[in-house]
């Protein structure tokens, strides 16, 4: 585990399996998906685990026999279906408030660097009430490359006017990390996410935490004061 940058001025952070557990809601809404297309429900289990993977890797949970052609057909009304209801029980995971309150308090930028489309972040980031808070958020479709490619993490640093080399990148997908060390920020994996079947003491991050509260701690000791 690496020091932590002297004077941190800004954290960005993943989104789904970071910062929020969306995995029930995107799973009800492959349920009913599954109930239209008079398809089997897979369980529950394997489906969060690819929740960071986007909607294709959902999708081919349930309709993986039909190819891949007839997945491409089925992503926009899963997609309009999952909008309908994204926020339903969708939460920050425990311990998130209280660390996005603390570094608020303190200064301390937080933004949002997701693969997930614009139409649907912005909505969801607005439904739970983050859209005012947040010094940037850059979706999957916000440049014409997304994560692992560093340019996303950069954009959102540019937007918010945040040096790089004194910021953090979270997330609980080896995608993230790839991204955050190519845009040379200090990179944080979590285990409390959907992880994609990965082990984050695997992805050679910087720091690997499991639970929000040693993030707190980490920025604490480094000099980020509650």
């Amino acid at each position: 585990m690496k020091t932590l940058p002297e004077n941190v001025q800004g954290v960005l952070f993943d989104l789904d399996g970071t910062l929020l557990d969306s995995a029930t809601d995107l799973y009800a809404a492959l349920q009913t998906l599954c109930a239209e297309e008079d398809a089997v429900v897979p369980p529950y289990a394997p489906v969060r685990e690819v929740v960071s993977r986007g909607g294709r890797a959902i999708l081919r949970c349930a309709f993986a026999d039909r190819g891949e052609p007839a997945l491409e057909a089925l992503l926009p009304r899963y997609l309009a279906i999952y909008e309908r209801i994204m926020a339903r029980q969708t939460r920050p995971f425990d311990g998130i408030e209280p660390l996005l309150a603390m570094l608020e308090a303190q200064d301390v930028r937080w933004g949002i660097v997701t693969n997930k489309p614009a139409f649907l972040t912005d909505e969801l980031v607005r439904r739970i009430g983050w859209a005012e808070r947040a010094c940037a958020v850059v979706s999957g479709d916000t440049l014409p490359v997304k994560k692992p490619d560093p340019a996303p993490v950069l954009l959102a640093c540019t937007r918010a006017g945040l040096d790089p080399a004194r910021c953090l990148f979270v997330g609980d997908d080896r995608r993230d990390v790839l991204a955050g060390q190519a845009a040379g920020l200090h990179t944080v994996a979590v285990t409390w996410g959907y992880l994609d079947g990965g082990d984050p003491r695997q992805w050679d991050a910087d720091t690997v935490i499991d639970a929000p509260a040693e993030l707190a701690a980490l920025l604490q000791a480094s000099g980020v004061s509650a």
